[in-house]
């Protein structure tokens, strides 16, 4: 049961740390460098490669929250019944929230542009398609970053944790 912790620990950190990667290098320095050349288009050109990179994090945030989920059960024996339990509720929100940032958000996301035709750039920061896209923003990085602190919490409740109730819902 160990190994499987470990492992558990393990595809948990490297997700967050891809996370991480994704929101604090990626995403600003695609933007960063498209809108440096002064293109008319920077942002819908940058925008679809951050698009396309959050499609990655979020479904493997959903496949690795669910597989997750699933060895938590194996596992629940290893833990107290609140260790265990808040770690269920840590992995369903790490599944839901990513699966919610890439059906959901991303989607309706995807669908805005699209009605933009490729021409965010040109659309008016007051207009309401542009205004819901900015809007949707903001749900997507809230969806991650949900997901992101979930996964770290559940990391720390393995670590400290380890077989034993939680020391603060101990009575």
């Amino acid at each position: 049961m160990a190994v499987i912790n470990y492992l558990r620990i393990s595809l948990l950190s490297a997700w967050i740390g891809t996370a991480v990667y994704f929101s604090a290098v990626v995403a600003p320095n695609v933007f960063g460098v498209l809108r440096s050349f002064g293109l008319t288009n920077a942002n819908e050109i940058a925008g679809t490669i951050v698009t396309r990179t959050l499609s990655v994090v979020n479904i493997s945030g959903f496949i690795l929250g669910l597989l997750l989920l699933i060895l938590t059960l194996a596992l629940r024996k290893r833990y107290g019944r609140p260790s265990f339990v808040v770690q269920l509720v840590l992995m369903i929100i790490v599944a839901g929230a990513t699966g919610l940032g890439e059906w959901v958000i991303a989607a309706r996301m995807r669908l805005l542009r699209a009605a933009m035709h490729g021409q965010i750039d040109q659309v008016a920061p007051t207009d309401p398609a542009h205004m819901a896209f900015a809007a949707l923003h903001g749900y997507s990085v809230a969806a991650l970053g949900t997901a992101m602190m979930a996964a770290i919490l559940v990391i720390l409740l393995m670590i400290s944790s380890r077989g034993k109730e939680i020391p603060f819902l101990k009575k």
